[in-house]
């Protein structure tokens, strides 16, 4: 190790924004700490560190926390994909600062560690995607997506989320489908919802507890449009979600129906048939909680298109 190097260091800079997280004022100044001493830190005490970080992003004073880390030297060591956020676009372009924004939706998340760190690496694909249009518009498409194979890239530098991998799982599942319950229309059919909800499956609350953090806008009727949205499709979800519980959206027995009419037996075929006809439904291409042989015909019309 070198002489210059001091984990101690590290570990002491991160109790101290802990402390600023915890009471926006702590008895004794920040400690900054260099990036060989997070290095040498994090090859021996990575769970003491990633422990403190969680302390950072479940503290009352969080956006206090996260600017003490910044200021420590422990964000552009261990984060330096959120480093990277810090005056992104202020004053730069027509487009909110992206750290600030971050921060805002950190504290704005529900207290649940999964959500947080969700909150906090969700945005973190902007720095890579970001463009202007002729007309001056900035957009960042594809960031999600950028932004859940950073954070691959990062579990393999650092592994933060080592021996963790149910947070770590849906942690990168919260970076890559952020923005998908915000696009959220009144016209999705009850299909459409219902394959948003399977898809994103028991990730559900969370995803939307974000959403709700990720709007930061300062124009009042725009935050309430917006966690509306949210809502109805919270709600539009649970009751679709409610009926199917009581009457799927195929019909009971259809797979014996099937069977009889196609002459398969009990088999893997036909459990690939069951889940395409199921697939359709989600896909709004055939209609939910119909006759049996509603469904028959649909199949015995389209073989082909089922591999039969």
């Amino acid at each position: 190790m070198e002489a210059h190097a001091d984990p101690r260091r590290a570990l002491d800079a991160l109790d101290r924004a802990v402390a600023v997280a915890r009471t926006s004022s702590p008895d004794r100044p920040l400690a900054v700490a260099t990036p060989e001493d997070f290095r040498h830190a994090s090859a021996s005490y990575l769970g003491e560190m990633r422990a403190r970080l969680d302390l950072v992003l479940m503290s009352d004073h969080v956006e206090e926390g996260l600017d003490a880390l910044l200021q420590s030297g422990a964000l552009v060591a261990l984060l330096p994909d959120v480093n990277a956020l810090v005056g992104f676009g202020d004053g730069e372009w027509r487009h909110k600062d992206v750290w600030r924004h971050t921060k805002q939706v950190v504290r704005q998340a529900t207290p649940k560690l999964e959500v947080r760190w969700g909150a906090l690496l969700h945005d973190i694909g902007k720095v890579r995607t970001r463009s202007i249009s002729p007309e001056g518009e900035v957009h960042f498409f594809g960031h999600a997506e950028v932004g859940a194979r950073m954070f691959d890239k990062m579990e393999r530098r650092l592994a933060l989320f080592a021996g963790d991998d149910a947070l770590r799982a849906e942690v990168r599942f919260l970076i890559l489908h952020h923005l998908r319950a915000a696009g959220y229309e009144d016209g999705w059919t009850d299909s459409a919802v219902r394959r948003f909800g399977r898809e994103i499956g028991g990730y559900l609350d969370d995803l939307l507890c974000l959403a709700r953090a990720d709007i930061t806008t300062k124009r009042p009727e725009k935050k309430r449009r917006g966690l509306r949205q949210i809502d109805e499709l919270e709600a539009r979800w649970r009751r679709i979600a409610a009926d199917d519980a009581v009457v799927p959206p195929l019909p009971k027995g259809l797979g014996h129906a099937l069977m009889k009419e196609l002459g398969l037996p009990p088999s893997p075929r036909l459990g690939q048939l069951m889940r395409a006809v199921e697939g359709a439904v989600d896909a709004g291409e055939l209609a939910a909680h119909e006759p049996i042989e509603f469904y028959v015909d649909h199949v015995r019309s389209n073989l082909t298109k089922y591999g039969l």
